[in-house]
């Protein structure tokens, strides 16, 4: 990211933690990550004890950000941007058209949700597509990974049980989600010396939106990742742990047809995995695999949250 100039008024040494520059720009946090780790588009200092501080300098180049994405430009493109670009650009679509309506926060992401689900309802491939790309350029990867998807996932899931959804509505959705954010993780380029996770559904899970997402939240930590499909038997796993010196296996549990088996499955894989490899299991169902984490060194993930937050004590270590 290029450095950028100060900005008058503004005084860059004053540190602020992440939920002030929240607050006065009007972004999720989701988003600001996004913006800094994916896009570099700031910079900030760190205490001692790691914690990232953004300068006043850091909020307004926040700001300017937010108002050219806010006008359809690609974040990817203007994260580059000096500071003196950024207000020409900002300056340039302000005198060829008004500013639009844009909502913030979460009522953004509701409307990116609802747009999802009008096109999974039509079975508009493409158009969910080009929704969850636009999401993507405007509110970032994270966003779109930890927020977005979920929710549309969780809405057609609750659809298919009420007879709302039809079984093709939900394979669309899923295909065309897992598709994209795959799509997404390859065009992130880990440090060569980088840990490595691995991702798949255990035997009898064909659900795979949820260890895609691992894979993707991994990627954004700037973990290599290896995504190895739905339905893998325990033997594979370890094999292909071995090989690829994977430092975490991470299990998405949705709708197992057999959760006794993939209790047994898991324990297997433990068992032929070395003490230092973590198994993370997560997803909606596994409150029905609850037997599993008595099994000494399978963690249990309730959210992307906890996933990312294993990922960086998994790091340090």
């Amino acid at each position: 990211m290029p450095k950028t100039e100060q900005i008058p008024g503004t005084a860059p040494d004053v540190g602020h933690p992440i939920a002030v520059v929240a607050e006065r720009t009007g972004l999720s946090r989701d988003v600001l990550r996004a913006w800094e780790r994916r896009y570099r588009a700031v910079d900030p200092s760190r205490t001692a004890g790691g914690q990232r501080l953004y300068s006043d300098h850091d909020i307004e180049r926040f700001k300017l950000l937010a108002a050219a994405t806010g006008r359809g430009r690609s974040i990817s493109l203007v994260a580059g941007y000096s500071t003196a670009q950024l207000v020409q650009v900002i300056a340039e679509d302000a005198a060829a058209s008004p500013a639009p309506e844009a909502p913030e926060g979460s009522s953004r992401i509701q409307e990116v949700v609802d747009g999802a689900l009008h096109a999974i309802r039509a079975l508009d491939g493409d158009g969910l597509d080009g929704v969850l790309r636009r999401a993507m350029a405007g509110l970032g990867i994270a966003v779109v990974l930890e927020e977005v998807v979920p929710q549309v996932m969780h809405a057609v899931g609750n659809g298919w049980v009420d007879g709302t959804m039809t079984i093709a509505q939900e394979h669309l959705a899923s295909a065309t989600s897992v598709s994209l954010i795959l799509e997404s993780v390859r065009t992130l380029r880990p440090d060569p010396k980088a840990p490595r996770l691995l991702a798949a559904t255990p035997s009898g899970e064909p659900h795979s939106v949820g260890a895609v997402l691992a894979v993707g939240i991994a990627a954004l930590e700037g973990w290599a990742v290896t995504y190895l499909g739905p339905g893998l038997p325990a033997a594979e796993w370890a094999n292909a742990a071995r090989s690829l010196d994977a430092q975490v296996i991470a299990v998405s549990v949705v709708a197992p047809t057999d959760p006794a088996r993939v209790v047994a499955e898991l324990g297997l894989l433990r068992a032929a995995l070395a003490p230092s490899v973590t198994v993370a299991v997560g997803g909606g169902g596994i409150a029905r695999v609850a037997e599993a984490f008595e099994i000494p060194g399978v963690i249990r993930c309730e959210s992307l949250a906890d996933l990312r937050t294993l990922l960086a004590r998994v790091a340090d270590r």
